[in-house]
């Protein structure tokens, strides 16, 4: 089967979006690439009911290589991300603080410094109807510069040289969201990151180590 190894690594991190609060019901979806090829989410499972040969292969152009049910109505989006952009995984969520924020912001303000993890900046992509070239070209512009951003009205997204990586910035674009939600309900004028503290912070990027084996 093609792609076995990236089609498992998906139905696993598509079960940790439901448990991880990052989607509700169907919403979301995911992509890894490998080479001239793209495993990418199918519409409307169940993500309790996904195996990896429901995961479909498609190549670069869309067409569909070892795909047994249609793919999500996002695959333009991730299409035009591999076809423009260096990465080769994606994570589009309806994580809830991220949705709320993208309805009132233009970019997500620099509330913590976790932003550095994202290349300083997370814009709000200008909304368009799901599933349309409008919305790639929205999110293309939104991510210039940075791995991830808001869809306005919509979600979040993503990006990674791996799934892993692209996960775990969904993870944290969340929780930088949901602060910054609680620090504009305050009321209180919110004291916010200059660009060179951001800049300052962003060894946070090569933070973390292996233990030894």
């Amino acid at each position: 089967m093609q792609l076995f190894t990236e089609r498992e690594a998906i139905v696993v991190a598509c079960r940790r979006l439901v448990r991880d609060r990052l989607v509700v019901g169907t919403a979301g979806n995911l992509s890894v690439r490998s080479d001239d090829l793209v495993a990418v989410t199918p519409s409307g499972v169940d993500y309790d009911r996904l195996t990896p040969e429901l995961i479909g292969v498609h190549r670069l152009d869309g067409a569909p290589v070892d795909a047994p049910l249609e793919a999500t109505s996002e695959l333009p989006l991730h299409l035009a991300l591999y076809g423009r952009t260096d990465a080769t995984a994606v994570v589009h969520t309806h994580s809830p603080a991220a949705t709320a924020l993208s309805c009132l912001v233009d970019e997500v303000p620099p509330v913590h410094y976790y932003l550095a993890l994202f290349g300083g900046r997370v814009r709000v992509a200008e909304y368009a109807t799901y599933g349309t070239r409008e919305l790639a070209e929205s999110v293309l512009a939104a991510l210039d510069g940075a791995s991830a951003c808001l869809l306005a009205n919509h979600g979040a997204l993503a990006v990674g040289a791996t799934l892993t990586q692209a996960y775990e910035r969904a993870c944290y674009l969340e929780w930088v969201c949901d602060v910054a939600l609680r620090v504009l309900s305050a009321g209180g004028a919110p004291r916010l990151l200059s660009e060179e503290q951001l800049a300052d912070a962003s060894k946070i990027t090569r933070y973390g180590q292996e233990p030894p084996r």
